[in-house]
């Protein structure tokens, strides 16, 4: 995967070091869902969702109350998938609920990847979905090389891959479990 090495040599050496410490501490800045699945398909973000009888009963039986905002319908997979979305340092605020492919930085030698709130069998998936701290949203939004570690993590976890990356190709351990930076290797 000497392209993901490439994109690491592309991130400036101010920011590397964030990176690097975010990533190495990625327990404390990204949570995971237990478990990945579509909890509706064909659903892509809207402006606002109206969910089901079925979809409602399901939500209240995880003690969670369906959000109709445009982005609703990934938190609630995400949180019917066992994710946890902590509590933000600002007042009734949640972590961001991040969609790591999110139409950004294609793969070498591609000129799109998957957008996953325009894709009904990737919206609401759970594979694809993390809460992230403020800090590891930033990073993964700015930061190609950040984005990827999200992704080939999500193959590492589920054998999500949309874009086929990392299907692809047999991947060796060290592939799908690269040491970062200085710090303790990653968990897993």
């Amino acid at each position: 995967m000497d392209w993901l090495e490439g994109l690491r040599g592309q991130v400036s050496l101010e920011i590397l070091p964030v990176v690097d410490h975010v990533w190495n501490r990625r327990d404390v800045f990204i949570r995971w869902p237990v478990r990945g699945g579509c909890w509706w398909p064909g659903c892509v973000r809207d402006r606002f969702h109206a969910y089901s009888p079925d979809q409602r009963a399901e939500l209240t039986a995880g003690n969670i109350k369906a959000d109709p905002r445009s982005n609703g319908p990934a938190i609630m997979s995400y949180r019917l998938a066992g994710g946890v979305r902590p509590e933000r340092e600002s007042p009734g605020r949640q972590w961001s609920i991040h969609h790591i492919y999110d139409g950004k930085f294609p793969a070498p030698n591609r000129d799109r990847t998957a957008h996953a709130v325009k894709d009904g069998s990737l919206f609401t998936d759970a594979a694809g979905l993390v809460a992230v701290h403020p800090i590891a949203d930033a990073l993964a939004d700015e930061i190609a090389y950040f984005a990827w570690l999200l992704r080939l993590e999500a193959y590492r976890r589920f054998r999500f891959d949309p874009d086929s990356v990392f299907s692809a190709t047999e991947l060796s351990n060290k592939a799908l479990n690269p040491a970062v930076g200085r710090g303790r290797p990653p968990a897993g």
